[in-house]
């Protein structure tokens, strides 16, 4: 039985509020980047047009998040997440008109696709580094993070079920508007959040000034700069195996959109037990293992996956690749979490989104060529081994560096 400190975050009503928005939206969100996967391959056959459009989708978060974690340091970051949701919802809904109405070529699907990397590259160190505000005891913020990030992977179960049953029935189009309305649970949910007044302070310090400082403030906070670096190695070399996905689904395993809905669903599941474990955490867990412990797991579930031909045998896989994969990237963003300071939160946001979503979309665009030239097989068996070799370098990297300190030690000095 599930201990009730599991899920102590909820006390919280702000919390509480923003997850129930977050959960709908994110099951959306999960709904229409598996539509948009399975509608490229389905028009263009190749997998380096697969890679390429998750380049286009994610790549302006690379090269516009640290302008956007200077945003949300210096502005209200409520309001600048309702902007960004109110603009994802518009995104989403002119995807859904103009493929409802076949109005839509691969190139109008990678315009709109940069223009939601625009978005995310304002949406997520905003929503990060507003995350503090929302529990009052910051004690409880690792489990908020936890939790928050089991919600994304519960989404990332059940939206990709949803889209490959949709897509069967009805097209993408439908998979597009229902993300569309689903932002209206999101907005809804920042309307009602109850947050402490903060007063601006005048900002007379220019973004190069204020780009330097939090460089500055990475150099001299080695627990945070390492964690970056982990999840940007990760990021780009492990993580974009999704892109091959459809690929799997539709050739290797000889399946259909149900096919490639249910694979992404089994991952999700492993995601969903990987981050429930991380919420029942006690605070003197040691990270650092648990971090290159669980990275081993996901490289050798890559390499086994990739050897296997039939669906049913990649299943067990598959599950543990979506336990990995979370737990790595979940165990890195807390520890850079409970090491910032609230003045820095932003740009430090803007660092991580950086590191894990900016370098994401290089990784795609490799993957996808990799692939072109090999096959997709041999691709993922490569991502695994690297997986394996960026945890033996990072053995010795963090042996002595201390990123595990109390929670009420850390919280106590921001």
């Amino acid at each position: 039985m599930m201990k009730m400190e599991t899920f102590k975050a909820f006390r919280n009503r702000n919390y509480t509020l923003f997850f129930s928005g977050q959960s709908i939206s994110q099951i959306g969100t999960w709904m229409q980047r598996t539509a948009i996967s399975w509608l490229v391959y389905s028009i263009t056959h190749s997998v380096f047009m697969l890679g390429f459009t998750m380049f286009a989708q994610q790549f302006p978060s690379f090269l516009f998040s640290l302008y956007g974690g200077i945003i949300a340091d210096r502005y209200n970051r409520h309001r600048l997440l309702l902007i960004t949701q109110a603009a994802s919802m518009l995104q989403a809904l002119c995807l859904s008109i103009s493929v409802l109405t076949n109005h839509y070529s691969i190139t109008s699907i990678i315009i709109i696709s940069i223009l939601l990397g625009i978005i995310n590259a304002f949406d997520v160190p905003a929503r990060h580094s507003l995350m503090p505000e929302l529990v009052k005891d910051k004690s409880e913020l690792p489990n908020a993070l936890a939790l928050n990030s089991s919600m994304v992977n519960i989404a990332r179960l059940t939206g990709p079920a949803l889209s490959g049953f949709l897509l069967q029935k009805f097209g993408a189009g439908m998979c597009f508007l229902l993300n569309a309305i689903s932002f209206a649970a999101v907005i809804t949910s920042l309307l009602l959040l109850q947050l402490q007044p903060t007063q601006q302070k005048p900002n007379n310090k220019n973004v190069r000034r204020e780009f330097k400082e939090g460089i500055g403030y990475l150099k001299d906070t080695k627990e945070i700069s390492t964690a970056l670096v982990f999840l940007a190695l990760s990021s780009l070399l492990i993580i974009p195996f999704d892109t091959l996905l459809p690929v799997f689904a539709k050739n290797i395993f000889k399946g259909n959109a149900l096919t490639f809905g249910y694979l992404y669903s089994f991952i999700g599941t492993g995601a969903i037990g990987g981050t429930l474990l991380l919420a029942s955490l006690k605070k003197d867990i040691d990270l650092r293992k648990m971090l290159l412990t669980n990275t081993v797991i996901l490289g050798i579930s890559l390499i086994l996956f990739s050897r296997v031909s039939n669906f049913i045998s990649a299943i067990p896989f598959a599950v543990l690749i979506g336990y990995g994969v979370t737990t790595l990237s979940t165990i890195c963003i807390t520890i850079i979490q409970i090491n910032s300071n609230a003045a820095m939160r932003g740009r430090i946001m803007s660092f991580m989104a950086t590191a894990f979503f900016g370098t994401m979309p290089l990784g795609n665009l490799l993957i996808g060529f990799v692939s072109h030239t090999t096959d997709v097989q041999t691709t993922m068996f490569c991502e695994g081994v690297i997986a394996l070799i960026i945890v033996a370098v990072f053995f010795f990297l963090l042996k002595g560096n201390t990123l595990n300190e109390e929670i009420t030690d850390i919280t106590e000095t921001k």
